[in-house]
């Protein structure tokens, strides 16, 4: 790190004391700017930042032990805010590394939450749509709610600045990575074609294509390892890595307007929607609904330039002004769901997340009821540590469980509606012989809250928006699904009487509205393969009739039960098996699981696995 500063420089930049500066300072900051040996210094210090390497472990945690810094400066602030206003590329990088070196997000983890935080608020403040991109991923790599926070009003900031929403800065700060519309790059790299292509909403690809004219999907043996060519893979590479980061990223967001009523006006729409190169393949996976002069809402999915109805017809070109939402199931009419699934599933149509099979969830006269809270998935038995990774993973922030002060009660927190609703989903531990945390927890209620300001109001249930009220329930469905003990086929064969009566009670109990629609998507897809005339869907059960006995699949947790006797058989498959070229129209393990069993089933007298044998033969 440079140690001649410029006289005055750190005097003025330690001024700042906060993640934000106030205009006065900022002001001040661009006059230094102007002198080319204060810009490349104040950039050559904050690339220090990122890059040099600290004394010691770092093992600062906080709430444990001793938290590092990692700058002893009292001006560290004032220089990523300064490096920021240069409003260098390289500044941009360095900045994000800073942000995640400080906010324990890398290997060797630091916490210095003044740094971290100023970093973020700096990124925020960048003026490129690529520092909003990066934040958008930042918020998912950030360990804690305070640095999730910071990014959030980062982003706020950043569009109060320029009089928008911040729904509306991050759907106009998608960047575009050098796509053209279509979402592919070509770059000419030796004697090959390079050409990056989006094939659809999760597929990335980049090829080789040479003059045989044999596209390879790997670097060509002839181009690795020439120095000629590595500046130019490298910049391939990276931009095929970035363009996956932002098309999650825009999966992500886009589900995530499920739950809120937005609007667009048409023109708007094709512009932020249609026509980007990465959104725009989110886009056409997906329904929408155009109101009509009529003011009557009709959906359709956009196909090249026009709007395709559910029958397969044209839909009229709306107005330029003509509102635009987007389709959510519950908002339709039983019929037209179903049609809308009979559309996605005949023409292969690989939605970003799942829409016209997705669960909805009303309110029950139970919860109608009790008024402010809902029991619907209380009582389960849950593997904690998974349950805690999924609350991440869908964006949740927790408490974590264990021995620590108000350790034996969580509540796990979902925000909705761009920010407008929360959900709060609680849960215990269900047991108390443990040590740093527990094995196991058990569920209990959902509650809801609206923003108020800067805090945060309870909601009686009925008060919720439908949509709101789905999406959040139907995360607490996902946690508790995947997470429960019912779904480990192992459980009754260890010998444990802790919790058997919930698993045999739950492995094989009513359906929830996650099982009820792989239901009616395997309806769809069986009939399609090659055991279809082995199989049928009983209530709660696929049925599938081999030579040696016939079994039932449970659709919500995958276990089996054999007749006549409804003995029960474990089959434990380390990842589901392929089962042909069979179009599933969403993605879900479980519904996997249960077609690769179906397919090992169907042909019992073709299994070789001595444990499955006997168990079906009776000899347990």
């Amino acid at each position: 790190m440079p140690n001649d500063n410029p006289p005055g420089l750190d005097e003025h930049l330690a001024k700042l004391q906060a993640p934000r500066p106030g205009k006065r300072w900022r002001e001040r900051t661009r006059e230094l700017l102007r002198t080319a040996e204060i810009r490349e210094h104040v950039l050559a210090t904050v690339r220090g930042y990122a890059h040099t390497d600290l004394p010691g472990p770092n093992r600062g945690v906080p709430g444990r032990g001793t938290a590092l810094v990692l700058v002893e400066d009292e001006s560290a602030r004032g220089y990523v805010w300064a490096a920021a206003l240069t409003g260098e590329a390289a500044a941009l990088d360095d900045l994000v590394t800073v942000i995640r070196r400080a906010g324990c997000v890398t290997a060797e983890p630091v916490w210095d939450a003044a740094l971290a935080n100023a970093a973020i608020n700096a990124l925020g403040a960048f003026g490129d749509p690529a520092a909003l991109d990066a934040l958008r991923g930042l918020e998912k790599e950030l360990r804690y709610p305070g640095a999730r926070k910071q990014v959030q009003a980062a982003i706020q900031a950043a569009a109060a600045l320029q009089g928008i929403t911040p729904g509306q800065l991050l759907e106009r700060g998608v960047p575009r990575h050098g796509l053209d519309r279509d979402g592919s790059l070509e770059r000419r790299i030796g004697g090959y074609q390079a050409v990056l292509t989006i094939e659809d909403p999760r597929t990335v690809r980049c090829t080789f294509t040479g003059a045989e004219g044999r596209p390879l999907r790997s670097v060509p043996a002839s181009l690795k390892g020439d120095d000629a060519h590595a500046a130019g893979i490298r910049e391939l590479k990276t931009v095929t890595k970035e363009v996956r980061r932002t098309l999650a990223g825009e999966r992500a967001r886009v589900e995530g307007l499920l739950s809120a009523d937005r609007h667009w006006a048409y023109g708007e729409w094709c512009r932020h929607y249609r026509d980007h190169p990465l959104t725009g393949v989110v886009t056409r996976g997906l329904i929408w609904e155009f109101e009509g002069r009529d003011g009557v809402w009709r959906a359709a999915t956009p196909a090249d330039e026009v709007l395709v109805t559910v029958d397969g017809n044209e839909l009229a070109r709306p107005e330029p002004g003509a509102r635009v939402r987007l389709w959510h199931p519950i908002r339709a009419t039983a019929p037209q769901v179903r049609a809308w699934r009979a559309f996605v599933d005949e023409n292969a149509m690989v939605q970003p997340f799942k829409q016209a099979f997705r669960e909805i969830y009303l309110l029950t006269p139970a919860e109608e009821e009790t008024g402010v809270y809902s029991n619907r998935f209380a009582a389960h038995i849950v593997r904690y540590g998974q349950l805690y990774a999924l609350f991440k993973e869908r964006g949740w922030q927790s408490d974590f469980l264990g021995r620590h002060h108000d350790g034996a009660h969580g509540q796990a927190k979902g925000v909705f509606a761009e920010g407008g609703w929360r959900a709060v989903f609680y849960h215990e531990h269900a047991e108390d012989d443990f040590d740093h945390a527990p094995a196991y927890a058990a569920t209990d209620q959902v509650r809801f809250e609206r923003r108020d300001g800067r805090r945060w109001q309870e909601a009686p249930l009925a008060g919720v928006p439908a949509a709101v009220f789905s999406e959040a329930m139907r995360d607490v469905d996902l946690f508790v699904g995947v997470t429960s003990i019912a779904a480990d086929p192992e459980w009754e064969d260890r010998g444990e009487d802790r919790h058997l009566a919930y698993w045999r009670e739950t492995s094989f109990g009513e359906l929830t509205a996650s099982a009820e629609v792989r239901r009616d998507a395997l309806s769809r897809i069986v009939p399609r393969t090659r055991i279809a005339g082995r199989c049928s869907i009983e209530g709660r059960f696929l049925v599938v009739r081999g030579d040696l006995r016939t079994y039932k699949i449970h659709l919500g947790s995958g276990n089996i039960l054999m007749e006549p006797d409804d003995s029960y058989l474990c089959v434990v498959a380390s990842r589901p098996a392929p089962t042909g070229k069979v179009f599933l129209p969403f993605e879900d393990e479980r519904l996997a699981l249960i077609l690769s069993k179906a397919f090992l089933l169907a042909a019992d007298t073709a299994i070789t696995d001595d444990t499955i044998i006997r168990q079906i033969k009776g000899d347990r």
